[in-house]
């Protein structure tokens, strides 16, 4: 079962990728890494754009802030970290919202980076979400987004230079009073707005430069995209030249900058935990199940846990028509899961060593363990325009940490079979009203236009899903009469710990796709999911 799964090809949905792309980029497994390049540099930018809005085409203010290295080695994958887009929106633009009776807005940005080395020119795309904002009053409006990033790979020795382009923002709103969302107002539904750099941009919109390598030009014959990479379509222009037969436009796109993005769903010969329904867990109608991994960060101790991958039994909703939008059409599905590992709501043991106070290695083995079902909510818009699909998942989980193996500085400690966190991880809820208690929550969003395949996440496709959480304080560690709860709590316990998991491709135990010569393979022989995630920082 698990070396055909480790031998398998692409998902299809990543794979379609390549097909609509110039050779320019290179996408793969999206790991980022700055642990070779030597030194940081800050960079901050403040550039003018302009956007259209309901209203008209009106001015905006983008501010980009992100580290880079100093200085990386040819060939070396970097991705730039703490990066943050700040939206000012003018007033006209908060009257084009509260006209749709919006109270609040929570948006996501999608900001085209162009990357070029030696006249070569590739474009990433840097996401990031932002938490709901009250409308002002009066005055502009403030949109702070932060997310994630490609990483980037110079192909040779020479700058690679990094330049802000297109921008769009998606702004799901919110209304003032649950009465307003009614037929006479109208819900304020959803609206994407479309920016472009404005012609005046100081240095056309340059973030930052990166010398790559020695300093000299990069020579040609670099290495070739491998067997996973997909493309991204690069700048209108940029790094193209006529030649015969597009001779020369293939050597400059092999010349150019890797852009590596995110690929779930790819198949890894790693070991892994059966996922399968069975007589306990008898398969219903709507049963999908899926292998979820990543890794969790722990503040206190800068450090991340590895959490391998994980089986989650699905139970699917059905769609049912939701609020009102004039520009969408909107349904929304609830589904439930449950993670199996034998027999028990729980995942699968995870080691994870990290420092205490700086110094003291710590090594501890781990489970995650339900408390309640785990709830799925999606929401698909699909825009009348086009009729592209746009999906918000929350996924909220009710999971308590509990310590099965301790050992401090290399001196093993009993923590007894019950040691765990008083309560359950504990994200802020964006609902708090229709979903009360103490849960982890975690957020993802994918795209569908027509006629291409889905990017970011999707129930049954899976993709990347992320989130913040509070480690509540523990209890029940030691035995014999020693007190281990006030040990962990100082070492682990406290919020801001960031979590990232990254789903898989589902398998539908009632309609199963088998790997064939014309099929990529969703389900194994035995209905286990064909897909194995790779974690993702």
């Amino acid at each position: 079962m698990k070396a055909p799964r480790a031998a398998a090809p692409r998902p299809p949905r990543v794979r379609a990728r390549t097909t609509s792309i110039a050779a320019f980029v290179v996408l793969a497994a999206l790991v980022p890494t700055t642990a070779s390049a030597t030194g940081t540099q800050e960079a901050e930018a403040e550039l003018p754009y302009v956007c259209a809005l309901p209203s008209g085409q009106l001015p905006a203010t983008v501010r980009i802030s992100a580290k880079f290295p100093k200085r990386a080695g040819a060939g070396e994958a970097f991705s730039p970290s703490g990066v943050t887009t700040t939206v000012e929106l003018p007033a006209e633009a908060v009257a084009d919202l509260t006209a749709r009776h919006a109270a609040e807005v929570r948006a996501a940005t999608r900001l085209a980076v162009g990357v070029t080395q030696n006249a070569a020119a590739a474009t990433a795309t840097w996401r990031g979400g932002a938490e709901p904002v009250p409308l002002p009053a009066s005055g502009p409006l403030t949109l702070v987004s932060k997310g994630d990033v490609p990483s980037v790979a110079g192909r040779g020795d020479g700058d690679l230079t990094f330049s802000a382009g297109a921008l769009a923002i998606d702004l799901a709103l919110g209304a003032a009073d649950p009465a307003a969302s009614g037929a006479a107002a109208g819900d304020p539904g959803s609206l994407t707005v479309d920016c472009a750099l404005a012609e005046d941009a100081p240095d056309q919109g340059l973030l930052a430069t990166v010398p790559v390598g020695t300093g000299g030009p990069g020579p040609g014959g670099s290495p070739s995209p491998s067997g996973s990479a997909g493309a991204s379509e690069p700048p209108a222009g940029a790094g193209r030249r006529d030649g015969p037969g597009g001779q020369r436009e293939e050597r400059q796109g092999e010349r150019s900058p890797k852009v590596l993005e995110n690929s779930p769903g790819t198949a890894t010969g790693g070991d892994v935990p059966p996922c399968r329904y069975d007589e306990q867990h008898p398969p219903t109608d709507v049963s999908l199940n899926a292998y979820v991994t990543g890794y969790a960060n722990v503040t206190k101790m800068k450090g991340a846990a590895y959490l391998p991958p994980a089986c989650v039994l699905i139970e699917q909703g059905v769609p049912v028509m939701g609020p009102p939008d004039p520009d969408y059409l909107i349904f929304d599905t609830v589904s439930y899961a449950r993670f199996h590992y034998r027999g028990h709501e729980r995942t699968p043991p995870f080691p994870s060593t990290l420092l205490s106070f700086d110094f003291a290695p710590v090594k501890a083995t781990m489970v995650l363990e339900q408390t309640g079902p785990i709830r799925i909510d999606s929401r698909i818009r699909m825009r009348l325009t086009d009729f592209t699909t746009i999906t918000d998942t929350y996924v909220r989980a009710p999971l308590v940490l509990h310590v099965i193996d301790l050992e401090v500085n290399g001196t093993p400690l009993d923590v007894g079979p019950g040691c765990r966190t008083e309560k359950s991880l504990t994200s802020v809820d964006p609902d708090p009203a229709n979903h009360p208690g103490d849960h982890l929550v975690l957020y993802g969003r994918g795209e569908q236009i027509i006629g291409q395949q889905a990017t970011g996440y999707l129930l049954l496709s899976g993709g990347a899903l992320s989130g913040e959480t509070a480690i509540p304080a523990f209890t029940g560690c030691g035995t014999a009469g020693e007190d281990l709860d006030r040990l962990l709590t100082a070492s682990v316990s406290g919020p801001g710990n960031l979590v990232k998991q990254i789903q898989g491709q589902t398998c539908a135990i009632a309609a199963p796709v088998f790997p064939s010569p014309t099929n990529e393979g969703q389900c194994t022989e035995d209905l286990q999911p064909y897909e194995i995630p790779v974690a993702e920082r």
